[in-house]
């Protein structure tokens, strides 16, 4: 028996070292978001033809990459294309979600990077250039892009329509959150807002508190919790920036995965709080700094459209650069 047991653990041990040859390859590109600088912005890994990948896969390459996200495009013929726009996927290293901002925007970034060659080869037109979307879960997200005095290609995607939830006590939000009731400014309420995915909106009364703020203790959470909206958390901005070029310092400090350098949909969902308590200027473009504390800093930029009572328009930019090309072997 003895001998038995050895043999088997040597068969263990030599199937344990045969190589897995990976005979399936995907490519994929890596991007910061919101920034024109390498090493800044927000990381983004995206598999740009995703075909063949099951959801099993895709979540295990999401964690293999372990980035604040990972995105999927799953290529489908011109026509359709054009009519739905590209069909793309959203993953956190622990589950799948419907929308991101800065996801969407690097996604679309390398898309249209992808697109140049044929464009100079006169393969497509001008416009497949100028607007690209992208079929998410949320439904069609157009992308439009431009370039600057410098030579930089600008995007800007165009979020799905405001939904304005509850308005939050803001002595109870206080202390949730370990705040005094004057650290948070009453220029405008505490709400739950949505472009795509829901944040509590709390504003920040100091540039010093922000600074300072940490991971909500678990009575927030459990606040949270008894919202019942997926994926809520709570989004902090200050008008207090000390830079005349910024309009809004903002952190986003989640419970998972963490500190986010950038958060695009969060930063869309204060634009249109903004714009609804007269904060901002409707179609006016403010520039959101995210990411400092973390050595991470993001440029965002956000504007919306408001008719009668109704805002719209949600609109999120910036710029996004290469930074890593390779391949999965699976």
């Amino acid at each position: 028996m003895a001998g038995a047991t050895a043999a088997a653990g040597q068969v263990s041990a030599d199937a344990q070292s045969i190589p897995d040859k990976g005979g399936r390859r995907f490519d994929f590109v890596q991007v910061d978001v919101f920034t024109s600088r390498r090493l800044q912005g927000n990381p983004l890994a995206v598999f740009t033809d995703a075909r063949g990948l099951s959801d099993t896969e895709m979540q295990d390459l999401a964690r293999e990459t372990n980035l604040q996200e990972t995105t999927f495009v799953f290529p489908r013929d011109a026509a359709t294309e054009r009519e739905q726009g590209v069909k793309v996927r959203i993953f956190w290293p622990n589950e799948e979600i419907p929308f991101g901002g800065h996801p969407t925007l690097g996604t679309a970034m390398v898309l249209r990077s992808m697109r140049l060659p044929s464009q100079k080869s006169g393969a497509t037109t001008s416009g497949d250039l100028a607007r690209i979307t992208l079929d998410l879960k949320i439904g069609k997200v157009p992308v439009d892009f431009r370039t600057d005095p410098s030579g930089n290609v600008f995007g800007e995607m165009h979020q799905v329509d405001p939904i304005f939830g509850p308005v939050h006590d803001r002595d109870n939000i206080a202390a949730l959150l370990d705040l005094l009731p004057g650290d948070i400014s009453t220029d405008a309420p505490i709400q739950t807002v949505s472009t795509g995915l829901p944040f509590i909106i709390v504003p920040i009364r100091t540039l010093s508190r922000l600074q300072r703020l940490t991971l909500a203790p678990q009575k927030a959470y459990d606040y949270i919790n008894r919202q019942k909206l997926p994926e809520l958390d709570f989004y902090y901005v200050t008008r207090d920036t000390g830079d005349p070029e910024v309009g809004l310092r903002s952190r986003g400090i989640y419970s998972s995965p963490g500190e986010d350098p950038a958060t695009g949909s969060a930063a869309g969902c204060t634009a249109a709080w903004m714009v609804r308590y007269g904060i901002a200027k409707p179609d006016a473009v403010l520039h959101i700094l995210q990411g400092v504390e973390i050595k991470r800093p993001s440029h965002i930029y956000v504007r919306a459209s408001i008719h009668g009572d109704k805002v719209n328009n949600v609109r999120v930019g910036g710029y996004s650069v290469q930074i890593i090309e390779g391949t999965v072997s699976l």
